[in-house]
């Protein structure tokens, strides 16, 4: 049995939804892959993102007790050689849900703030949700700047040794873009053997994000 451990976090409140749909499609990837997942599904497990007092008693304190639920998100993280984050991209970042985990369990004293940090070693990819369309000219930007603030600004501070963002454009069912004067373009919904073709074609290109990510950063067996 492989030792190696991925840990998929899921920010979704909707099991019935594309980003659902694949980070349970990664997790079989990655077990055919060998790895051990812990499938971590943020809305279903109940986490709220709001920071408190009991996770953060004494901000300048490294050594500080964190609240016993971060302690819990601390040790998943601890225990994964891998973190791959699911997620629908709102106003070019992670949504709330995402972003209270961070704030919340990469917290001072454990993913940062030390000399040596305690996640370098582990790998991460960031694999975001779009509707911008695949030829939407605004799309590398949008891919920049998730990279500059997932991977340089969170991963790399936290002392990931790789992070990636894999950004999956064409993820609404009806593509909208704006056009030269600003004006919002919805199209039409997609359905009968398009629709098909459409998701088939979401899935290979997600599945292409992972197995670049892994072949990128191989985890020692």
């Amino acid at each position: 049995m492989s030792n190696r451990t991925a840990l998929v976090v899921v920010a979704h409140h909707r099991t019935d939804s594309l980003t659902a749909h694949t980070a349970r499609r990664t997790t079989e990837r990655l077990a055919s892959a060998g790895y051990r997942v812990d499938y971590l599904d943020l809305h279903a497990e109940g986490f709220d993102p709001r920071m408190n007092t009991a996770d953060q008693p004494d901000w300048g304190d490294r050594e500080k007790p964190y609240s016993a639920e971060a302690q819990a998100h601390m040790r998943r993280i601890l225990d994964a050689d891998i973190v791959v984050a699911v997620f629908p991209v709102y106003w070019q970042t992670v949504p709330a849900l995402l972003k209270g985990w961070i704030d919340r369990v990469w917290n001072y004293g454990f993913a940062y703030g030390r000399s040596k940090p305690r996640l370098a070693g582990k790998r991460m990819l960031w694999l975001g949700l779009a509707g911008i369309t695949g030829d939407d000219p605004a799309l590398p930007d949008m891919r920049a700047a998730l990279e500059n603030n997932l991977s340089a600004g969170i991963a790399y501070y936290c002392g990931f040794d790789y992070s990636t963002v894999g950004l999956l454009a064409d993820a609404e069912e009806r593509p909208q873009r704006l056009d030269a004067e600003g004006n919002l373009l919805v199209g039409a919904a997609v359905a009968g053997a398009e629709r098909i073709a459409q998701y088939s074609d979401f899935d290979r290109r997600a599945a292409e994000f992972l197995d670049e990510f892994l072949a990128a950063a191989p985890v020692p067996a």
